[in-house]
């Protein structure tokens, strides 16, 4: 029953995560850090948000800018997998906690950005890659970090999600191979994370129709309550 219902928080943080391009690890780590422990929890979350961001790629696929991904790749792909070898060394506890002010943190870090009209490089990029590749190594999720960064470089829409998902699907990569060189990802765990992305990639496919239609602004209310709500989980589990 456990298992049945993050299947179905999965479906519907894919389909936001399809809208928006990002919102699906802050919706679901929750419930998997509860079913299944923070230590299986984050590489499960990994294997699905590769198949989540590859499911955004597939559906955008005419629109992607290659070279902003290449920019930002080149950088995030050995920065997470340093911030995956350092996650690993991490207490359980430490986790937690820092999952949890991460996310209640990102409610500021993400108004501020969005009120900063700045004109973003490939070079900008690239040194944006490093930073958020490192932290995404080792923490669930940058999205809500993520996206400002790719919309000041001046991406809207379908490039937005198919070049942002690109860029993310290098990272996850990346951080899922360190998992498994360091014997973080066995098959059982693996399997649990293609299980689970399944379901994201259904719902990445549904909120296609949906994304010319996208409330932004009462949506980025709804996304500030999940990080909220997220944080506030991962810190109840942290102090338990």
């Amino acid at each position: 029953m456990e298992f049945l219902i993050v299947l179905a928080i999965g479906l519907v943080a894919g389909t936001v995560g399809g809208i928006v391009g990002f919102g699906t690890s802050i919706m679901l780590m929750p419930a998997l850090v509860v079913v299944f422990g923070p230590r299986e929890a984050v590489p499960i979350m990994a294997v699905a948000s590769i198949m989540a961001n590859a499911s955004r790629v597939a559906a955008w696929w005419r629109e992607v800018d290659w070279k902003a991904t290449a920019a930002y790749s080149a950088t995030g792909i050995p920065a997470a997998a340093l911030g995956a070898r350092t996650l690993l060394v991490l207490p359980p506890g430490v986790v937690e906690g820092v999952l949890g002010v991460f996310f209640i943190g990102m409610i500021f870090i993400r108004r501020w950005m969005a009120r900063q009209h700045w004109q973003l490089t490939r070079w900008h990029l690239a040194l944006v890659g490093a930073g958020i590749g490192f932290l995404t190594g080792i923490v669930v999720s940058t999205g809500p970090v993520n996206a400002p960064f790719f919309l000041m470089y001046g991406l809207v829409k379908g490039a937005y999600l198919s070049t942002e998902a690109m860029g993310s699907l290098a990272v996850y990569l990346s951080k899922a191979a360190t998992f498994h060189h360091l014997g973080a990802l066995p098959l059982e765990i693996a399997g649990k994370g293609l299980i689970i992305g399944s379901t994201l990639v259904a719902g990445s496919f549904f909120a296609k129709r949906f994304v010319r239609q996208l409330d932004a602004e009462k949506f980025r209310l709804l996304m500030d309550a999940l990080l909220l709500l997220a944080g506030l989980t991962m810190l109840w589990a942290a102090l338990r």
